[in-house]
């Protein structure tokens, strides 16, 4: 049993409170189990992460990295490292391992900021994007 509601005004927040929350808690709480109520904001859309995807993946191809090609997925890492200013621990059995925010757990605003840091990389490099420009 869950409920989601994504909330855009003080008007809208206040009738979901009162017609959505108040009643799905209340029947609820008769269950007997202890419940969590978390507010927090809207996570990045669809299109930015595809937007995100597509970036990484051209720059996964057009960049070497200090003599290595990196995945996607790694570049990832790189670039959120980067924007969250993260901290590096030694890895248990040796190597490296970085502290830190995933991109699934980002805002819309954070994820607008990594793809920003993206594109001057990318510029700095030469990366030709194939991503729209606007991943709103």
């Amino acid at each position: 049993m869950n409920l989601t509601i994504n909330l855009y005004n003080r008007q809208q927040a206040k009738q979901a409170l009162t017609a959505q929350v108040f009643p799905f808690l209340g029947e609820a709480l008769q269950s007997g189990r202890k419940w969590v109520l978390s507010i927090k904001p809207e996570p990045r859309s669809l299109a930015q992460n595809a937007r995100l995807w597509a970036m990484l993946t051209d720059i996964s191809h057009q960049v070497n990295w200090y003599g290595r090609k990196l995945t996607a997925e790694e570049w990832k890492h790189v670039f959120s490292a980067s924007l969250k200013k993260q901290d590096v621990v030694p890895g248990l059995d040796g190597g490296f391992v970085v502290l830190g925010l995933s991109t699934s757990k980002m805002s819309i605003a954070e994820m607008c900021d990594l793809q920003t840091l993206m594109e001057a990389f990318g510029a700095e490099k030469g990366v030709k994007f194939s991503a729209p420009e606007d991943g709103q």
